[in-house]
């Protein structure tokens, strides 16, 4: 590896909202990024345990950490541009403050950016690591990143996916456009407006979206660079997502339309919650409604996602 006046600097971003179980770990994964020219910031969300002060103790010692402290909380989309507003690197890797990276993570996924905007010319290139997921039950999940096999999915077809779940054949998805697999140019996230604050939840998928509309590359890492430790929270509860899902079809509704496809976009969702709080016969209610719309596009996508969602389930349970 070359030294740090031949490598550009790279920013790790980490947002950390009480997390002071977790936080040493995923800064400590950070740090030890063999990328040799490298800053570390964490943006503390208005933490009510002691977050910040196990990571201002860490910033004591090291530095190329920093603590940024917001005033009140903003929630996760804000809490990322503060990162994207103060980073200074001319990449920036988004990690959570619950996961763990792998010491090479930084350097491959660069690696594959630049390869990719080589190949293709593309401005816009969003680079996505493979990792595995930690239940408590100790059944770890693998998480295939998107654009992780030689065909890179890109452009509005990627947005097509994500709000309806449209594949193109020859593209590989794997587990979407998870912001904490997220690495990119900052200057590329900021063209794009960077997060929308006004969400909570999924604020990760309608920034994919807009990459995607914008025409950008989505290009995987198959190596697997982040564990993922599950957690559970207020914030990721059924009705979060499902509020999260809806405001994510209103704010994309134009493009929807335009497509034909706002009513499926925005009743897939309200399927499965219902299934998520097995509220069965509403679940066969707005299934049969999804059936009589847009039969094949129902059964194809009940067919592709429903089997591996139900063993999905048994094994967390086990």
């Amino acid at each position: 590896m070359t030294g740090p006046s031949e490598t550009p600097l790279i920013t790790v971003g980490i947002c950390c909202y009480n997390a002071a179980d977790t936080i040493e770990r995923a800064i400590s994964s950070a740090l030890a990024q063999d990328w040799p020219n490298l800053e570390v910031l964490v943006v503390d969300d208005t933490s009510t345990d002691d977050s910040a002060v196990r990571v201002e103790a860490l910033a004591r010692k090291h530095d190329n950490l920093t603590l940024i402290r917001h005033p009140e909380n903003c929630g996760p989309g804000e809490a990322r541009n503060t990162l994207l507003t103060y980073a200074k690197g001319d990449f920036i890797a988004l990690f959570d403050d619950d996961d763990e990276s792998a010491p090479e993570r930084i350097a491959i996924q660069h690696a594959r950016i630049v390869a990719c905007e080589r190949e293709t010319g593309a401005e816009l290139v969003a680079s996505y690591a493979s990792g595995e997921r930690l239940y408590p039950s100790g059944y770890r999940m693998p998480i295939d990143a998107i654009g992780a096999r030689p065909e890179v999915p890109h452009g509005k077809a990627v947005a097509d996916y994500l709000l309806f779940y449209a594949k193109q054949p020859d593209w590989f998805y794997g587990a979407g456009t998870p912001a904490c697999a997220l690495m990119a140019r900052r200057t590329a996230l900021i063209a794009v407006g960077g997060f929308d604050g006004a969400f909570r939840r999924v604020e990760d998928i309608d920034l994919a979206i807009r990459l995607a509309l914008a025409g950008a590359y989505f290009v995987g890492c198959p190596e697997r660079l982040y564990l993922q430790h599950s957690t559970q929270a207020s914030d990721k509860s059924p009705e979060m997502n499902l509020g999260g899902e809806l405001q994510l079809v209103e704010k994309h509704q134009a493009y929807l339309r335009s497509v034909s496809r706002y009513v499926y976009a925005k009743t897939w969702p309200r399927l499965r919650y219902h299934h998520f709080k097995r509220q069965y016969g509403r679940f066969a209610m707005t299934l049969l409604g999804l059936l009589c719309r847009a039969p094949l596009k129902t059964v194809s996508h009940l067919i592709q996602t429903g089997p591996r969602r139900l063993l999905h389930e048994r094994r967390i349970a086990r």
